[in-house]
């Protein structure tokens, strides 16, 4: 393997790492976050007749994790791209 092709596996990995923290950070802010530690202050708003608290708790977070794994296959495609990454 050449210098080159060990440097850019390197940087890929490490952009990949990068976004896949970002991405876990923001589904665990909203799953543990909006589901147990904020639920009091988020119980004070309603959508759709259920408090807000409870809706992240039963299905928000579940909606934001589905969203997240969309967000990831788009940023994973343009590193594909960025680096070159072969499928297959």
């Amino acid at each position: 393997m050449s210098e080159e092709t060990s440097s850019n596996n390197t940087d890929y990995w490490r952009a990949n790492l990068k976004w896949v923290g970002i991405l876990l950070t923001v589904w665990f802010i909203v799953s543990y976050g909006c589901g147990i530690l904020f639920v009091e202050e988020l119980n004070k708003i309603r959508i759709g007749g259920f408090k807000l608290g409870f809706w992240f708790a039963q299905q928000g977070s579940i909606y934001v994790f589905v969203i997240l794994i969309a967000i990831y296959v788009r940023i994973m495609n343009g590193l594909d791209k960025k680096y070159g990454a072969k499928k297959g």
